[in-house]
């Protein structure tokens, strides 16, 4: 299922569009279209979340099939990555926790933080995308459940 890292690189992309329409629009004091952007934002990751941990399952992931001497690069690369993006899906988690619960001031404070590291981690992980399926040949693929049972 070739399309998988494309959609779900397409949603993450869109989560992180998404959150730069939000913060623009509660810079001007639009709440409403402030709350709908950033659920939708929401919404997307988490449909990237569940394309990603579907295929990790399923069909599995990708080793970087570039030049040897780039693999260490990418690897290095490809933890900072999942450094940020579980850094940036937890601060998600908390900031819209924050927003539902009104506690706005809590909320007003996280949120660029939280917007930031999301923004970073959407770049990375597009960064990762090219790197795997655009300007190298994907590695080789197994899926957790080959992994761990063997079939």
């Amino acid at each position: 299922m070739p399309f998988l890292p494309t959609i779900s690189t397409i949603f993450i992309l869109l989560s992180a569009v998404l959150v730069a329409f939000g913060w623009r629009f509660i810079s001007k004091g639009n709440i409403k279209a402030h709350r709908k952007a950033m659920i939708a934002a929401a919404i997307s990751a988490i449909l990237f979340f569940i394309i990603y941990m579907s295929r990790t399952i399923f069909v599995g992931n990708t080793s970087f099939g570039g030049p040897q001497e780039l693999e260490i690069y990418y690897t290095i690369f490809l933890i900072f990555h999942i450094t940020l993006a579980t850094i940036g899906a937890v601060f998600g988690i908390v900031s819209l926790t924050l927003a539902f619960k009104r506690s706005i001031s809590k909320h007003r404070k996280l949120g660029p933080y939280t917007s930031i590291i999301w923004f970073f981690s959407a770049i990375t992980g597009l960064i990762v995308y090219l790197l795997l399926y655009v300007f190298f040949d994907g590695g080789e693929t197994t899926s957790l459940i080959r992994a761990i049972f063997g079939t």
